[in-house]
């Protein structure tokens, strides 16, 4: 697939400006610390920035289908470069500040994913190849979400965490910029769409495809919270930044296995609701007491199968949306996933972190899937 025209540099243009999705949120928690403010300050700073690209990202991609891609990529990128900026020139001393800095940079991330999956059918000549990258894409996003802090945290360790942010602002900066100027970028159009508020959100599956989309991210934010709880309980301090590294490599396998596996036509709701229901039973060995070494195997389970079911979900998604309104719908997407994964986080802290959390998020999204969305997918799909 990365042979043909644009692919490679538009999947390295658009994973190098959503690399500070996965640095920010550490670089801040670092950052706050340096300043004087306790964890739980910092970590609520950390949780406003993975919460706010929840409010812009629709909105930056509807403008997207009005408009193209190249400007709101560019007034995202630059808005968030100079929030980060700002943060890395004054410090978190003053939290009003801080606050609004964080809430800009995170509100302003790009369009990069919703832009990349709009142009994939523009480059590629099929739908098979077009579902390849569609996992490709999936993959990615654990990738983010993993050398992003250890990027962060190696620059905050070296320089400074003022460092990380400042490199996280150039990042997004670069990263839109080479995806923006590029020919299929620039070039693409939505297809005409009617005037209706609701753009994405009107078709009836999609709210609670969407909704399901919370739950499948609520499990990955409660694992981080599981990891730390099982490295305290076993004394084992390495679980906590294992296990959930462990979990997104299986997601990468995972996903090449589904490539190279994969039906030769587009997947149907049953394989969404199936790829669910399986995604939930993963979660249930993790509720015995297993040694650590045992324990990182099992996680492997629900980590191999993440990768496929967001990629079916997310062209179940695609084929969902109303014409001309598919970078808007990639961010409601994304927009779910993100407070999915900030639920998670927050709920799993006070239950002590227990793997009962992600199993009962993984199976409530079965039941959405399997109950609301799978007898209307079909013909809409279609």
């Amino acid at each position: 697939m990365l042979r043909h025209r644009y692919c490679s540099r538009l999947l390295i243009a658009s994973v190098t400006g959503r690399l500070s999705l996965g640095m920010v949120p550490v670089a801040l928690i670092l950052a706050a610390q340096a300043d004087g403010h306790s964890l739980a300050t910092a970590s609520l700073l950390a949780a406003l920035y993975g919460i706010s690209p929840a409010l812009g990202l629709p909105l930056l991609g509807r403008f997207a289908d009005h408009r193209g891609l190249p400007l709101p990529i560019y007034l995202g990128a630059s808005l968030v470069a100079t929030a980060l900026g700002v943060l890395a020139v004054a410090g978190t001393t003053s939290l009003p500040l801080t606050a609004l800095c964080v809430l800009l940079a995170g509100a302003g991330c790009p369009p990069l994913e919703g832009g990349l999956r709009s142009l994939w059918p523009t480059v590629l000549p099929d739908d098979a190849h077009v579902r390849t990258a569609y996992t490709l894409d999936s993959s990615t996003q654990e990738i983010v979400y993993v050398t992003g802090p250890a990027i962060a945290i190696a620059l905050a360790g070296w320089l400074s965490p003022a460092a990380a942010l400042t490199l996280a602002a150039a990042a997004t900066l670069a990263g839109s910029l080479a995806f923006a100027t590029s020919h299929p970028a620039r070039t693409w159009r939505a297809e005409p769409r009617h005037p209706d508020r609701l753009g994405a959100l009107r078709p009836p599956a999609m709210r609670p495809l969407l909704a399901a989309l919370v739950f499948l991210g609520a499990t990955v934010g409660a694992l981080d919270v599981a990891g730390i709880a099982v490295a305290e309980k076993q004394n084992e301090a390495w679980m906590a930044g294992v296990l959930p590294a462990i979990f997104s490599a299986a997601g990468i396998l995972g996903g090449a296995l589904f490539v190279r596996f994969q039906p030769s036509t587009a997947p149907r709701p049953r394989h969404l609701a199936m790829l669910a229901a399986a995604y939930a039973v993963c979660w249930l060995p993790l509720l015995a007491p297993l040694p650590a070494p045992l324990l990182l195997v099992v996680a492997m389970l629900p980590g191999a199968l993440f990768v496929p079911l967001l990629t079916v979900a997310s062209l179940t998604l695609t084929s969902l949306a109303p014409p001309g309104t598919s970078t808007e719908a990639v961010g409601w997407l994304s927009s779910a996933m993100r407070l999915g994964l900030a639920a998670g986080t927050a709920l799993a802290g006070p239950l002590g972190g227990h793997f009962a959390v992600p199993l009962m998020a993984a199976a409530l999204c079965t039941l959405l899937l399997g109950t609301r969305t799978g007898p209307r997918l079909a013909p809409a799909a279609a």
